[in-house]
Parts: C-alpha cells; structure tokens; sequence
C-alpha cells in the first residue's frame, strides 16, 4: 500500500472509531476553508470564482500542499450566483465583497399561516417561492418552467466543478471525511426554517410574542418536510445529516423549550431510530441549553462556537462527540507560541476519552480572517500531539438504536408529491425497476425544490 493510500485508510479507521464510539489513533484534524478563501490565496477574484469554481483547482491544490487536515480543506461552496441571479432570488444575492449573502427578507406574510398549517408544501411552493425567487411568476408557467430548468442546470454545472476539485485532491492526498463514510443529507430545525426563509429575524420575533400558538402549529407542520429534507437515501450506521442552528440564542429560554425544542428533538430522535447520526453546529454561546443538549441520542456530533470547554466537557463529553471551540480570532492575532498553547489547553480539556475532533469555532470566509502560517502551524501540533494509545477500546456511553424507537411522524402528503402508490397508479403500465426510478426522480425533485428555500 503506497503512502497515500495507506494514511488516507488511517485516516478511515479514525473517522469509523470515532462515530463508533470507539478510540480512534489520534483527534481528526478537520479544516475547511470557503472557496472565497482559496480564491484570495490564489490571488482570484472572487466572483469570477464563484461563475466558474473550475478555475481555483491550482489555488486549492497548493493549498492542500501547504496547509495540514485530515478532510480536503478545500471546502467549496453551497452558494452560486448563476442559480440565484437566473431566478432573481430575494433570499440569496451576491454582495459587493463577492459574497452570496441571505438578507433580512420575508417570503411568507403572517396571513399565511393558516395555509401553511393546512397544507405546508402547498404554501412553499405556491407562495414562498414565487416570493423569494421572482423569476418564477405563476402567471407565466411556461417561462417559470424555463427559468427553473436553467437555474438547475447552472447550479448542477458548479456544483460538478467545485466537486470535481474535491475528488482530485480527495484521491491524491489520501484525505476522507466523518461525513464521507455514508450517505448523508442536510436539514434544519423546524423553528430555524421557519425564521429564516419564511418570516425573517424580527418577522418570527413578532410571531413568538404575538401569536405562538400558531408558530408552534407551523413547527409541527413543517415536521415532516424537514424530516424528509435531511433523510438520506440508502442511509447507513455512518449516515449523517447536518443541521446548523441559528435561533435559540436569541430567543427566551421558555420560549425555546415551547417552540424550537420539541419539533427539534423529535426530528433528531427519529434520525436516531434509523441509526442515523445529526451534526449540529450551535451557533453562539449555548451554555444555558446544554441541559437540553444531554437529552439529545448518543453521539450526536455537536460543534460549538463558543462556550467553556471544561463545562462542556463534563456535562456532554461522556455521551455526544464534541468539536469547535478553538478562536478563529487568535489564529489570525496571535503569535505562533499563542496559537499551539491554547491549542494544548484545548486538547487536555477536550480529548481524554475519546468522542472529539478538532476544529475552529467557525470556517474562515476570507484569507484575511487567518493568518494562514498559525493555522498551518496548529494542525501539524494537534496532528503530533493528539495521539491515543489505546485505539478501539469502547468510548463513554454507546449507541443504542433500539432506544429512540418512536411512534412514526404523519407521512409527508402534498398535490405536489407522489407517494409510491400514485406513481404506481398514475404509470400502472411501467415495470417495477422503472417505478423505482420514478420514485428516485421524485424524491430528487423535492429535494431541489427545498434547496430553493434553504
């Protein structure tokens, strides 16, 4: 086995430990930078990057010669401006600074509720979207119908550039990934859908006072749309769905417990049952909810931004596979000794027992916001001295599917949805392999349909 191969199968069996619970040889090194990162190092203008991601493919491949992870640090982007600019999209617009920035926008007006609640599908498609994207007018079908196709295919394109980077590096530099090892998918909490696509910030902050009967209705319905957004297809024990989590800390803790946590955790517990894992990134401080967070199923990958490791680490280490923490500020200010002495006090806090990565408590956007000879500095010293002695022994408390076995959720029903049955109806002269296919494009079809609303 050539080096390569060799440390990219090291770095395989660490990620399987590790979301086994099971010690791993040394803490996972996870770094990714934006593509806005590679393009400033590459001296590329960022736009241009963004139109035709095909062009950082030096910039990123100099990157990984430079910069130590375990994962391909270059990280790409979910986000391009050919898609929203074809649709003429609100919600996602390109910023001066070449950024795709998501404003304070409202694509569902408190008079929808009622119809949202009845039928949630039919009011994002029917209403939301043709807010948010203004390309897409229900008076003109057919253009909408050519618009949407474009926009598809344009995103499709990036998507095949920016990933096909990732590959290449992936194979030559022997990197892998705790998301790689199984299918995984994306999602959001009910709560943090419905504030940041359908009302806004101080639309849902209004709605929580005013009318919080209705919000937590909406939850509900918004149930099983998300559930389905994030479940991935042909999941298996390494799957995982990620959810990042943007409005419990500006919210009052009652109303948290009444309105974000319910649907939150009953969509986490489900995940749970399939044997599927969720990575949550708790944004802000989350000190007062860590209580809440104990509740969540075993090995739960929680990231934080910030908070105190020790407290952290006492309440949650035994049971969850913890990760972030570690100042983006003092890589970019500090001197060299700085940055590996808090990267020491980090590691003795974090690592003893297993169930940690490391990472930053953010992504950096831009070069400027590290100095890139710290950061390069301190992965090569958690690489070096976060080392485990006693690979494969068991690591706190296990992962026991058969305790999150629930009471399945209402299945998800739309007009604009056919379940297998009506395809099956709707095609009765197809073969069973064509229905499967059928069924496929389905469900890949709802799935693009909700990227336009996340």
């Amino acid at each position: 086995m050539d080096d390569v191969k060799a440390r990219q199968q090291e770095r395989i069996e660490n990620y399987k430990a590790l979301l086994s619970g099971k010690m791993p040889h040394r803490v996972p090194v996870n770094i990714s930078l934006d593509l806005h990162c590679i393009a400033d190092f590459g001296g590329i203008d960022r736009k241009e990057a963004l139109w035709k991601p095909y062009i950082l493919k030096d910039a990123a491949e100099k990157m990984c010669q430079t910069l130590y992870s375990d994962n391909c640090p270059y990280g790409g982007s979910i986000r391009f401006p050919s898609f929203y600019d074809i649709l003429r999209s609100q919600n996602y617009q390109m910023g001066q600074n070449g950024f795709i920035q998501h404003p304070e926008v409202v694509g569902m007006l408190p008079e929808d509720y009622d119809y949202l609640i009845e039928n949630p599908y039919e009011c994002l498609m029917e209403r939301v979207v043709p807010r948010q994207h203004k390309a897409l007018n229900l008076d003109d079908p057919v253009l909408s119908a050519i618009t949407i196709y474009k926009a598809f295919r344009a995103r499709n394109k990036a998507f095949a550039e920016s990933g096909q980077i990732s590959q290449y590096l992936t194979g030559k530099y022997g990197y892998s990934s705790f998301r790689a090892l199984g299918p995984g998918g994306n999602t959001s909490a009910p709560f943090d859908f419905l504030a940041d696509q359908l009302r806004s910030f101080s639309g849902i902050s209004m709605d929580v006072r005013r009318i919080p009967d209705k919000v937590a209705a909406a939850c509900e319905a918004l149930y099983p749309i998300m559930f389905k957004k994030g479940l991935p297809v042909n999941y298996n024990k390494f799957s995982i769905v990620g959810n990042m989590m943007h409005m419990p800390t500006f919210m009052r803790e009652k109303d948290f417990a009444k309105l974000f946590y319910p649907t939150f955790k009953q969509q986490i517990d489900e995940y749970a049952s399939l044997g599927i894992k969720m990575f949550i990134f708790c944004e802000d401080d989350w000190m007062r909810y860590l209580d809440y967070l104990v509740d969540l199923p075993t090995n739960t990958i929680i990231m934080f931004e910030y908070g105190d490791p020790k407290v952290i680490k006492e309440k949650l280490g035994n049971k969850h596979i913890l990760t972030g923490l570690y100042p983006i500020s003092l890589v970019k200010t500090g001197i060299k000794q700085e940055v590996i002495d808090k990267a020491k006090e980090l590691i003795d806090i974090m690592a003893p027992g297993g169930k940690y990565m490391f990472c930053l408590d953010k992504s950096p956007l831009t070069l400027a916001d590290i100095n890139l000879d710290n950061l390069c500095a301190l992965t090569e010293f958690v690489r070096d001295y976060a080392v485990y002695d006693n690979y494969g022994e068991e690591t706190g408390e296990q992962f026991k599917q058969e305790d999150y076995q629930l009471t399945p959720h209402a299945e998800f029903t739309s007009r604009y949805y056919q379940t297998p049955e009506q395809i099956k109806a709707a095609f009765p002269e197809v073969p069973d392999y064509g229905l499967e296919i059928l069924q496929e494009l389905e469900h890949l079809t709802f799935i693009d349909m909700m990227f336009l609303l996340v």
